[in-house]
């Protein structure tokens, strides 16, 4: 059940062809916002092929969606996402940096390669979109990134993400002071073991064993981070900013 109105308002919620973007794209849709469906063009064309059937997903709740392209990792495909933006839909009110990626490994294994593409696309293309993205918000407008409990506590074999997310948190404190004079909120999630593809790769045993240090007794649901977002975003939280809200069930 979607409890917002986000009518007559324009998300763009970063990297949401799939996976926990998507959710949070569509439940802004189902609560009538007009959605800004980014993707990264793979040399596959698996990502639009996932972004117009995210897409075709959300127009079914009457939503407008328009898809756009575009390399967070990249300052100018940023400002031409910006750019696109204003000519769709004359401005944007929400912003949410939902980008990433993941390569795990020990630091003795990873190599500059697998940090620069972590950094890059999780830390560099949260500034990025937030620099570009707050030039067209509205006054009174909204920035979400999607952090992660790996930036507050550290886990093993995740120096270049929890390094990434950690960032995304200090980020996030400094821009809600710089633009708090426009009453734009700047506020981050948490997340902790969340279903998403990402997590498709770990084996059963190591999730059985997550699954029993959660309180909650289960890993999340996108739509445990999507209703979250949504809050972050609304009206009833405008006068929250600089804030990281761990989303994990009770871990850590």
């Amino acid at each position: 059940m979607i409890r917002y109105d986000f009518a007559n308002k324009v998300v763009l919620v970063t990297g949401s062809s799939r996976g926990m973007g998507a959710t949070i794209l569509e439940w802004f849709g189902r609560a009538g916002a007009t959605c800004v469906l980014n993707y990264f063009a793979d040399a596959e064309g698996q990502n639009l092929r996932d972004a117009e059937e995210t897409a075709t997903l959300i127009r079914q709740h009457g939503a407008v969606v328009h898809l756009v392209e575009a390399d967070v990792r990249r300052f100018e495909s940023v400002a031409a996402l910006m750019k696109r933006i204003v000519e769709l839909a004359g401005g944007l009110d929400i912003l949410v940096n939902n980008a990433g990626v993941l390569r795990d490994r020990t630091i003795k294994k990873m190599t500059p390669d697998d940090w620069h593409a972590v950094i890059d696309t999780n830390l560099t293309g949260v500034f990025h979109c937030a620099k570009l993205g707050s030039e067209i918000l509205r006054e009174g407008g909204r920035i979400v990134s999607i952090a992660s409990i790996a930036g507050i506590t550290g886990f093993h074999g995740q120096a270049n993400y929890a390094a990434a997310k950690a960032g995304v948190i200090a980020l996030t404190k400094v821009l809600a002071k710089e633009l708090a004079r426009r009453q734009i909120t700047v506020n981050a999630v948490a997340p902790g073991v969340i279903q998403t593809p990402m997590l498709g790769g770990l084996r059963p045993e190591v999730l059985a064993e997550y699954e029993k240090q959660i309180p909650m007794g289960r890993v999340g649901r996108p739509e445990d981070v999507a209703n979250a977002v949504l809050f972050l975003a609304s009206q009833e939280s405008d006068y929250i900013t600089g804030q990281v809200l761990p989303i994990t069930g009770g871990w850590f």
